[in-house]
């Protein structure tokens, strides 16, 4: 089977997250060829991978959203939209629920160029009726420039030019939905979404903080990404979750439940079964196993250990992983020299591993996860580990209905550096709640994520999609 994975800012530009994910799944297909079609936000980031790419990728596409602003067009261009496709852009333009086939036979087949159209008379006119119809009060310049931004990515998307493959297996809604509901279209080929968190939400928590969209633009730009998931829902033929409190938001969202279903993610228990206990040395260590960015909620970590420390000078705290965002990465090491925090190390990328037998537990202070595997494999080592109440961090450490393990760490409110620093205390002094904790960790992981059974899973939900429509060709 050829599959073509849509991965938008992720595998295998970044470390971690949904760029393990996708590497572990594609060396353990090596009976399949993987094609990867990439959405970058940077084209200075192009061919510079942190992953060796696999055997069985066939083809790599890197498409890259700053490209579009080096675009060229014409404001002489002139289209002749009928009825439908006029219709289409302005329901697109409103982020209401707009013919794709419509948009993806004008902007991928016929070629419409995406900067012509967006500095055309024919785009001022829609863009016109629109203001006046719902945003009469709003400057019609500033009008003009925000949604000549918001939708130049999109329609420069949809003008790529689409590798062919068997199933198309997008990462994420957004833009990468939109991407792989096209090269599905264009093949008539089915097309599987994983949803790793519910990329809507965490669109729309970052625009509600980004300090560059005017706040009466804020709406608009949540709306956006509330139609690009809407495309991707309605267009996939299966729809997985890690969990089902998020297969239920999917719901709530529009997905329709008869194409859900929930796969956890699995990790190869054995390479972490052999972490040994970590050698006393009068110190008790955590690691916080993250990238550097604003989701992962790094300075309120910094802060409750900051508190931490005064109550307990015995502690070290080790933030281990990529940096994705180099302005906040300063910005965090700038709080721990102004806070003069000892004890506080931020190394990059390590071997986890290693860092794992120096460590008695872990801490995740994120805003927004899905299922994370720095959690499954925290817990396959046998430490215990403090999070924040998102995604189903809960469930990983409280365990879910018929689960009687016990509990494998603490669970605290997100952005609340005091119950942070709270839980990391009461953790840091009970080394026989830590064993014990670990313990029933270590045993979750191993009967509920597994490998093997995350692997077979998606090979069976590819199956399912490409039945489906080798069932309606029959027919």
């Amino acid at each position: 089977m050829r599959v073509c994975m849509v991965l938008e800012g992720c595998y295998p530009y970044v470390r971690g997250g949904v760029s393990t994910w996708t590497h572990s799944l594609i060396t353990s297909n090596p009976q399949h060829e993987y094609v990867l079609w990439l959405i970058g936000a940077k084209a200075e980031d192009r061919g510079n991978f942190k992953y060796e790419i696999p055997k069985n990728v066939v083809e790599i596409h890197e498409i890259f959203l700053d490209d579009a602003l080096r675009l060229r067009g014409s404001a002489r261009d002139r289209f002749h939209f009928n009825r439908q496709q006029t219709a289409a852009l302005k329901e697109l333009i409103l982020c209401g629920r707009p013919d794709w086939e419509t948009l993806f036979d004008l902007y991928h087949t016929k070629r419409v160029s995406a900067l012509s159209f967006l500095m055309s008379e024919d785009f001022l006119k829609i863009l016109i009726e629109v203001c006046e119809e719902k945003y009469p009060y709003i400057s019609f310049a500033d009008f003009f420039h925000s949604i000549r931004s918001m939708f130049l990515p999109i329609l420069y998307l949809l003008g790529q030019e689409a590798p062919e493959a068997d199933v198309y297996h997008a990462s994420s809604t957004g833009y990468g939905g939109v991407l792989a509901a096209l090269g599905a279209w264009k093949y008539s080929r089915p097309y599987l979404l994983t949803e790793h968190g519910i990329y809507t939400r965490e669109r729309e928590e970052e625009i509600l903080r980004a300090k560059w969209i005017p706040p009466r633009f804020r709406q608009q730009w949540i709306n956006l990404f509330y139609m690009l998931s809407s495309c991707a829902y309605e267009r996939a033929d299966g729809v997985t979750s890690l969990f089902q409190r998020y297969a239920d938001i999917q719901a709530e969202l529009g997905c329709d439940p008869a194409k859900q279903q929930v796969i956890g993610n699995g990790i190869r228990v054995e390479r972490f079964a052999a972490v040994p206990d970590k050698e006393p040395d009068g110190y008790v260590d955590i690691a916080a196993v993250v990238r550097i960015h604003p989701i992962k909620d790094i300075k309120t970590l910094i802060q409750a250990f900051f508190a931490l420390k005064q109550r307990m000078p015995n502690v070290r705290l080790h933030i281990l992983g990529d940096t994705d965002d180099e302005e906040y990465a300063e910005e965090c090491r700038a709080l721990i020299r102004e806070l003069q925090i000892e004890d506080l190390d931020m190394p990059g990328n390590v071997d986890v591993l290693a860092y794992l037998a120096r460590t008695d537990f872990t801490v995740l202070s994120s805003i927004s996860e899905g299922q994370p595997l720095a959690v499954l494999e925290s817990l396959a080592a046998g430490r215990p580990c403090v999070t924040t109440d998102v995604g189903c961090c809960r469930g990983l450490l409280e365990g879910n209905e018929g689960d009687d393990y016990g509990p494998a760490g603490i669970v605290v409110p997100p952005m609340h550096p005091k119950a942070l620093a709270n839980a990391m205390e009461l953790m840091a002094a009970r080394e026989e709640m830590r064993r014990e904790m670990g313990e029933a960790g270590r045993k979750r992981v191993n009967t509920y994520y597994l490998h093997d059974d995350m692997v077979q899973n998606y090979n069976r939900a590819y199956e399912e999609v490409a039945g489906r429509w080798r069932a309606l060709d029959l027919n």
